[in-house]
């Protein structure tokens, strides 16, 4: 039995959450959001509670019975305290701004690069060498942190670019010079 699969998703006072067959929609506080499961999996909604079960002990039900409960679970955190991602940038003459509903970001290019807020996101710049990227989807502000991330990674000479918040990078040694005779 899948221990993540079995626990039930415990529903917070003042979120909505109704279920269509395999689609699953959650409503609170922060905003709405809809996902389709796959067809096998049973979704149930008892009092303040989502119980996902399996129908059978297959491979794939057994694959699909966590991650549907995990989804479901992230839909939920994400509509009451939604999700957020930290990002830093290190570098001389890098640093971030907000134009409008654009970050637009000097990283040492010969152009500055520009990336649009998306519906449901937005970009906080709290300083000029830190973003934070906000929602209620977890999978969407993972994805554009690392689309922002991916503009100019950190090295591991210098250990310059944009890197998460806490990110370790490991730092490698410089050329080594000439031996003198």
């Amino acid at each position: 039995m899948s221990r993540i699969g079995k626990m039930p998703v415990s529903v917070p006072a003042g979120v909505d959450v109704k279920i269509d067959g395999t689609t699953l929609t959650v409503k609170g506080p922060k905003g709405t959001l809809t996902e389709t499961f796959h067809h096998d999996m049973i979704i149930k909604h008892e009092g303040a509670e989502i119980i996902v079960e399996r129908p059978s002990e297959d491979k794939m039900h057994k694959s699909l019975h966590g991650l549907t409960r995990t989804l479901i679970h992230n839909m939920v955190v994400g509509v009451t305290d939604g999700y957020s991602k930290a990002l830093e940038i290190e570098g001389v003459g890098y640093r971030a701004q907000k134009q409008g509903k654009n970050l637009v970001m000097n990283l040492g290019y010969s152009h500055q690069v520009i990336v649009p807020e998306i519906d449901g996101i937005t970009i906080e710049v709290p300083n000029n060498t830190s973003i934070i990227v906000k929602g209620i989807d977890k999978q969407v502000v993972g994805q554009l942190a690392a689309e922002i991330r991916e503009k100019r990674p950190p090295e591991p000479y210098k250990g310059k670019g944009i890197r998460y918040a806490g990110e370790h990078i490991i730092r490698k040694e410089g050329k080594a010079g000439k031996a003198k005779k």
